[in-house]
C-alpha cells in the first residue's frame, strides 16, 4: 500500500470512528435514561471519552499526515504518541467518573425500570464497537498509526466493559439484587483505569523512542536476506517510528581498499533495498566504516591484499549482533560461532 493510500486509509478509519462513537453514545445515554441504571451510565460516561478522542486522534492522523518541512525535519508523526497519551488519560478520567456513580449505588440501590429495553440497547452498541474496534486496529496495523490502533484497543475495551454490564444487570434481573448494579458499574472503573495506564505507558515509551524488537527484528532479517560478501558487518543499529515514516541509522563495514564510489554505491543498494520495502516511507543514514585488522576474522574477500589474519566465520546478523555499540564481543562471538 502506498504512502497516500495508508493516509486516506487513516482518515477513513478515525471519521468513521467519530459518527458511530456518537450515534453509540447517544444510544446508551438514552438507555440509562429509561432505566436509571449507574452501570449503564459508566459505559455511557466512557462513550463521551470515545467521541472526545476519536476527534482528538482524526486532528492528530491529519497533522501526522503532512510531510517533512523545514520546521519539522522529521515529519509529523510524533503527534500520534501524544494522541494515544491524551487517549489513555481520558480513560483513566472517566473511569474515576464511573466509581463516583457506581459506589454509592452499591450502598443505596434504585430501582431499574424498563431493564430488558436497556440491556437490548446496549448489546447492539457492544456488537457495532466490536465491528469498529476491530476494524481501527487492522487499519493501524497495516497503516502503521498508533493512534488508530489506540483508537481501537480503547473502543475494544468498551465492549469489554458493555460486556460486564450485561452480566451485572442479568445478575439483577435474575436475583432481584439491585446492588449489583453499582458493583458491575466499578468493576468496569476498574478494567477502563488499567486500559488508560497501558496506553499512556505505550504512549510515553513512543516519545522516548523506546526500542522496538519487532521492529528491529524485521530490519535485520531484511538486510540479513540481502547480504552481500563486501558488507563486512553492521553495528549499532537503532530504528523507530513516527507517524507513517521508519527512521534508521546504522554503520556499515566495507573493505578498506573501496574507492569513495564504490562504497557510495553499495550503501544506496542498501538503502534501495530497505526503501522498496517500507514502500518509500522510511528514512535511512547509514554510516560507512572502512574496515580495520581486527575485522580479517569475519571478512570473506579474497581479493584483499592487506589481510592480516585469516577468515574465521561470517558473523550472524541478529538484532542481538547489529545493534551492538562496538567490537568488545568480537571475540566471543567469533568463538561462539
Amino acid at each position: 500500500m502506498a504512502v497516500n493510500a495508508h493516509i486516506k486509509t487513516r482518515i477513513i478509519a478515525i471519521s468513521l470512528s467519530f459518527f458511530i462513537s456518537l450515534l453509540l453514545m447517544a444510544a446508551k445515554f438514552y438507555g440509562y435514561k429509561i432505566t436509571g441504571s449507574a452501570a449503564i451510565l459508566s459505559d455511557a460516561l466512557e462513550s463521551i471519552i470515545n467521541v472526545i478522542a476519536s476527534a482528538f486522534a482524526f486532528g492528530s492522523i491529519m497533522v501526522a499526515s503532512r510531510p517533512p518541512d523545514k520546521d519539522h525535519p522529521y515529519g509529523h508523526g510524533k503527534i500520534e504518541y501524544f494522541s494515544a497519551g491524551f487517549e489513555g488519560a481520558l480513560i483513566m478520567l472517566a473511569a474515576i467518573g464511573i466509581f463516583m456513580s457506581g459506589w454509592p449505588r452499591i450502598f443505596h440501590p434504585g430501582q431499574l425500570p424498563n431493564l430488558d429495553t436497556g440491556m437490548l440497547i446496549i448489546l447492539g452498541t457492544a456488537l457495532m464497537n466490536l465491528f469498529l474496534g476491530t476494524i481501527l486496529i487492522k487499519c493501524g496495523k497495516k497503516t502503521g498509526s498508533l493512534a488508530l490502533t489506540a483508537d481501537g484497543k480503547h473502543i475494544l475495551t468498551d465492549v469489554y466493559s458493555t460486556a460486564a454490564v450485561l452480566v451485572g444487570l442479568l445478575l439483577v434481573r435474575f436475583t432481584g439484587k439491585l446492588w449489583m448494579d453499582g458493583a458491575a458499574a466499578c468493576l468496569i472503573g476498574v478494567n477502563i483505569l488499567y486500559a488508560g495506564g497501558v496506553l499512556v505507558v505505550q504512549a510515553f515509551s513512543g516519545l522516548m523512542n523506546t526500542a522496538d524488537p519487532r521492529l528491529l527484528e524485521e530490519i535485520s532479517r531484511l538486510i540479513s536476506f540481502h547480504r552481500r560478501p563486501c558488507w563486512i558487518d553492521i553495528h549499532q543499529l537503532r530504528a523507530w517510528t513516527s507517524g507513517n515514516l521508519v527512521h534508521m541509522d546504522f554503520h556499515l563495514i566495507l573493505p578498506r581498499d573501496f574507492s569513495l564510489e564504490a562504497a557510495h554505491r553499495e550503501a544506496k543498494d542498501m538503502e534501495t533495498i530497505l526503501m522498496d520495502h517500507y514502500q518509500g516511507s522510511a528514512s535511512i543514514l547509514i554510516h560507512m566504516d572502512p574496515c580495520i585488522h581486527n575485522d580479517c576474522p569475519i571478512c570473506s574477500s579474497h581479493t584483499c591484499h592487506d589481510r592480516s589474519d585469516k577468515f574465521q566465520t561470517r558473523i550472524p546478523w541478529t538484532v542481538e549482533t547489529m545493534t551492538m555499540t562496538g567490537w568488545e564481543k568480537l571475540p566471543d562471538l567469533i568463538h561462539e560461532t
